[in-house]
C-alpha cells in the first residue's frame, strides 16, 4: 500500500471535521480509500453515540433564522454536553447551518431526514458526535410563519425569539426584534389573556387569595380584589401586555402600532438553554 499523504489526510479532515491522527489511521484503516476512510470515522460516531446514548445534554447553541421573505422562521437548538463544546466555533457553525436547512422543513423529524453534505441530519449529528466525542442531537425545534417574521439570539446563542407580526412595512424589521428581544428578556407566559391556560389562572387567584386573607382582608372582598391582582399578572406576564422594556411608558401592543394602526403580534416562539 502506498504511504498516506498529508495532502489525503488533510482532505479528510476537511470533509469529515474529525482530527488529524483520527483522520490518519481512517486513511490506514480503509487502505488509501478516501470513501471507506468516510465510513470508517461514521461508524466510530456510530460507537460514540452509543456509548453516551444516556447522557444528559443541556448545553449548545440555540440559532433563529428567518427566510428572505420574512414570512417564515424557526428556531433550532443543538444541544450538547459541555459548555465548553457549546461556546466552539465550528459547533454553532454546524447549528446555524441545521437552523438554514430547517427553514424548508416543518417538523424536527423533517429535518432530521434531511441532507447535509451528502447524509441525513441524524447521520451527520452520530458522526459528529464521535468527532467532537459529546452526545449531539437537536434539543427543540420551532417554526412560525406570519405576514412578517423577525427574530433576535441572545448574545451566547442560549436564548432564540421569532416574533410574528400581521403586517409588513418600513418599521417592522426593528419591532419585530424589539418584541423579540423583550420576549428573551421578560420570558412572557403567553402571548394574550387567552393564552394563559385556566389551571395557570386559577392558582394565581388562589395565590393572590392567601396574600389577601394574610394580609386580613374580610373573605367577602377577596374574589373583587383577587381579579384585580390578575389583571396585574396578565399585564406583567402577557407579551402585548408587558411595558416596553426601552419605554415602560407603552405596552408591547402599542408599539407594535407604529408598524401600522392596526398591525399586531400573532405569535411568538421562545427557546432557552438556561
Amino acid at each position: 500500500m502506498s504511504k498516506i499523504t498529508a495532502a489525503e489526510v488533510n482532505k479528510l479532515r476537511k470533509s469529515t471535521g474529525a482530527g488529524m491522527m483520527d483522520c490518519k489511521k481512517a486513511l490506514v484503516e480503509a487502505e488509501g480509500d478516501f470513501d471507506k476512510a468516510v465510513e470508517v470515522l461514521r461508524k466510530q460516531g456510530q460507537k460514540v453515540a452509543a456509548k453516551r446514548a444516556d447522557r444528559e445534554s443541556s448545553e449548545g447553541a440555540v440559532i433563529a433564522k428567518v427566510n428572505a421573505d420574512n414570512n417564515k422562521g424557526v428556531i433550532v437548538s443543538l444541544n450538547c454536553e459541555t459548555d465548553f463544546v457549546a461556546k466552539n466555533d465550528s459547533f454553532v457553525s454546524l447549528a446555524t447551518q441545521l437552523a438554514e436547512i430547517a427553514l424548508n422543513t416543518n417538523s424536527k423529524d423533517e429535518l432530521l431526514k434531511a441532507d447535509i453534505d451528502g447524509l441525513s441530519v441524524e447521520e451527520k449529528l452520530i458522526e459528529q458526535t464521535g468527532v467532537i466525542g459529546e452526545k449531539l442531537e437537536i434539543g427543540d425545534f420551532r417554526a412560525l410563519e406570519a405576514e412578517f417574521v423577525g427574530s433576535y439570539i441572545h448574545a451566547g446563542n442560549k436564548i432564540a425569539v421569532l416574533t410574528g407580526l400581521s403586517k409588513a412595512g418600513e418599521k417592522a424589521e426593528e419591532v419585530a426584534k424589539d418584541v423579540s428581544m423583550q420576549a428573551a428578556a421578560m420570558n412572557p407566559v403567553a402571548l394574550d389573556e387567552e393564552g394563559v391556560d385556566q389551571a395557570t389562572i386559577e392558582k394565581e387567584i388562589e395565590i393572590a387569595k392567601d396574600q389577601l386573607r394574610q394580609e386580613g382582608k374580610p373573605e367577602d372582598m377577596l374574589d373583587k380584589i383577587a381579579q384585580g391582582k390578575i389583571k396585574r399578572y396578565f399585564k406583567d406576564n402577557t407579551l402585548v401586555n408587558q411595558a416596553f422594556i426601552k419605554d415602560n411608558k407603552i405596552s408591547i401592543a402599542q408599539h407594535v402600532k407604529t408598524v401600522g394602526d392596526d398591525a399586531k403580534v400573532v405569535a411568538f416562539e421562545r427557546v432557552a438553554l438556561v
